[in-house]
C-alpha cells in the first residue's frame, strides 16, 4: 500500500510515482472538460460560458479544501519518512477534523454569498441564472471533493498514488455517463451537467474510503489516537493553512482574471473557458510531477537523507523542463486544432481568441513548470511560507498588469495573456535565489 522513496534510483523512484498523479490528474480534468464539451456542443456558447466561469469560482473555493490537504499531506510525508507511525496516527485524526469543520465553513459561506459573489465577477445577465444553478449543486456537493482529496493526499504521502488513480478513473467513466443521460436523455441542461460531477465524486470518495480503512491498516488510528492534540493541530495548521493560503491566493489571482476577461463579453468568456481547459492539460504533466518530487523531497528530509534530495533536485529540474518543452511544442504548434475541439468552427470570434491565447501561453510553460518545482520543494522543507510568496508575486504581477495594461487599446486581451507568464518568471528568478543564497546555506 506504500512505496518507500528514500531508497532506490532517484529518478526513477520520482518517475514511478509521478505517473499515477499524471494520469490521475487526466481523469480528473474529464470531469470538466466532459462538461465543457457537452455544453459547448449541444447547450450553446452561453452555457459553455456559465460552465466556464462556474469553473474558475469552483476551483477557487475547493483550492481551500485542497490546499488544507496539501498541507496535511506533507506533515503525513515528513513523519512517514522519520518512521513515526505514532504521530502519523494522531495526525490523521486531528488533520481530519481540522479539515472536515473547513469544508462545512467554506460551503456554507460559498451557498450564502453566492449572488454577490457573482456580482463581484461581473458576470452577464443572460447567463447568470444558469450559472448560479451549476455552483449551488457543486457547493452542496463539496463534502464529496473533501473526503476524496483527504483520502488522496494521505495515500500519497506514503507513496501510493495508484489506488487513488483507479478510484478516480471509476469516476471519470461515471461523470461521462451521467453528463450525457443528464443532458440528452433528461434535458437537464446546465444543472445537469452538475448533478453528474458531485455524484461521480461522491463515488470516488467512498470507494477511496472504504478502500483506505480495508486494505491499509497503518492508515487506521487506535482509540487512543483519537483525542484533539494541541500541538499536532499547530503542526497540522502551519502546513495546512499557508499550502492553502498558497492555493488560494493563485486561484484568487485567476478569479480576478477571470472577471477581468468576462467584461470582454460572452463570446471572450467562452473562449477563455475552451483556452484554460486546453492550457490545464498542457502543464498537468509537470504539475503532478511537481506533487510526486515534493513527497520525494518531503520524505527525504523527513529521513535526513540531504544528499538524495540535492540529486532529487537535479533531476527532477531537468525531467520537469522535458515536460514543458513537449507541452509547448504541442500547444503552440496546434493551437486551432485543438481549440476546435470544444468550439464549432462557425465560431470564429471564439476561436481565434482561444488560439491568441494558447499561442502565448504555450510557448512559456517552462517558467510555470519550474514554479511548480519550486513550491513543493519548499513545502516539503518545511518552508510553506515561501511557497506563499513566490504565489503572491506570480499572481500579483499577473493582476496589476492585466487591470493596468487591458483597458488601453494599444494592448487589450493580449496584457491579460502576456501578464500570465510574466508573474511566473518574476517569481521563478525569486525562488532561485533562495535557494541559492539561503537553502544551500542551511546544508539542503
Amino acid at each position: 500500500m506504500h512505496t518507500d522513496l528514500t531508497q532506490g534510483s532517484v529518478t526513477r523512484s520520482m518517475l514511478g510515482f509521478a505517473w499515477p498523479l499524471i494520469l490521475g490528474n487526466l481523469l480528473q480534468q474529464l470531469y470538466n472538460v466532459a462538461d465543457t464539451l457537452i455544453v459547448g456542443r449541444f447547450l450553446g456558447a452561453g452555457a459553455l460560458a456559465a460552465v466556464g466561469s462556474s469553473f474558475t469560482l469552483m476551483t477557487f473555493l475547493t483550492s481551500v479544501l485542497l490546499g488544507l490537504c496539501m498541507g496535511s499531506g506533507a506533515v503525513f510525508s515528513i513523519l512517514w519518512g522519520a518512521r513515526k507511525e505514532e504521530e502519523l496516527k494522531a495526525s490523521l485524526f486531528v488533520s481530519f477534523l481540522l479539515v472536515g469543520a473547513a469544508t462545512l465553513a467554506v460551503a456554507a459561506l460559498a451557498l450564502g454569498l453566492l449572488q454577490p459573489i457573482l456580482t463581484a465577477l461581473k458576470i452577464p445577465g443572460e447567463i447568470r441564472a444558469e450559472m448560479a444553478a451549476y455552483l449551488r449543486i457543486i457547493f452542496l456537493g463539496l463534502g464529496f471533493a473533501f473526503v476524496y482529496n483527504y483520502m488522496a493526499a494521505l495515500l500519497r504521502s506514503l507513496g501510493n498514488a495508484v489506488l487513488p488513480l483507479l478510484m478516480l478513473g471509476g469516476a471519470a467513466l461515471l461523470n461521462v455517463a451521467l453528463d450525457l443521460f443528464f443532458v440528452l436523455v433528461l434535458g437537464l441542461g446546465v444543472p445537469g451537467t452538475a448533478l453528474a460531477t458531485v455524484l461521480a465524486q461522491g463515488a470516488s470518495a467512498a470507494g477511496l474510503s472504504v478502500c483506505c480503512l480495508k486494505w491499509a491498516p497503518q492508515l487506521r488510528p487506535q482509540r487512543r489516537h483519537c483525542r484533539f492534540r494541541r500541538d499536532i493541530a499547530r503542526r497540522i495548521a502551519g502546513y495546512s493553512i499557508l499550502t492553502c493560503l498558497q492555493q488560494s491566493v493563485m486561484n484568487f489571482g485567476i478569479l480576478m482574471i477571470q472577471g477581468l476577461v468576462n467584461s470582454f463579453g460572452v463570446n471572450v468568456m467562452a473562449a477563455f473557458a475552451a483556452a484554460v481547459k486546453i492550457d490545464a492539460f498542457a502543464y498537468m504533466p509537470v504539475q503532478d510531477f511537481g506533487n510526486a518530487f515534493s513527497t520525494f523531497i518531503a520524505q527525504n528530509y523527513g529521513a535526513g537523507e540531504t544528499g538524495r534530495i540535492r540529486r532529487g533536485i537535479r533531476s527532477g529540474t531537468v525531467t520537469a523542463l522535458a515536460f514543458c518543452v513537449v507541452s509547448s511544442a504541442v500547444v503552440a504548434g496546434f493551437a486551432p486544432a485543438l481549440m476546435g475541439l470544444f468550439v464549432p468552427p462557425e465560431e470564429t470570434e471564439i476561436l481565434a481568441v482561444g488560439v491568441e491565447y494558447l499561442r502565448i501561453e504555450g510557448v512559456c510553460y517552462c517558467g510555470i513548470g519550474c514554479l511548480f518545482l519550486l513550491y513543493g520543494l519548499y513545502r516539503a522543507i518545511g518552508r510553506p511560507g515561501l511557497s506563499l510568496v513566490l504565489t503572491v508575486i506570480s499572481l500579483g504581477t499577473r493582476v496589476v498588469l492585466a487591470y493596468a495594461l487591458a483597458p488601453l487599446p494599444a494592448f487589450g486581451l493580449k496584457a491579460i495573456w502576456w501578464a500570465i507568464p510574466i508573474g511566473w518568471g518574476l517569481a521563478d528568478l525569486t525562488g532561485f535565489l533562495w535557494y541559492r543564497f539561503v537553502v544551500l546555506r542551511r546544508g539542503i
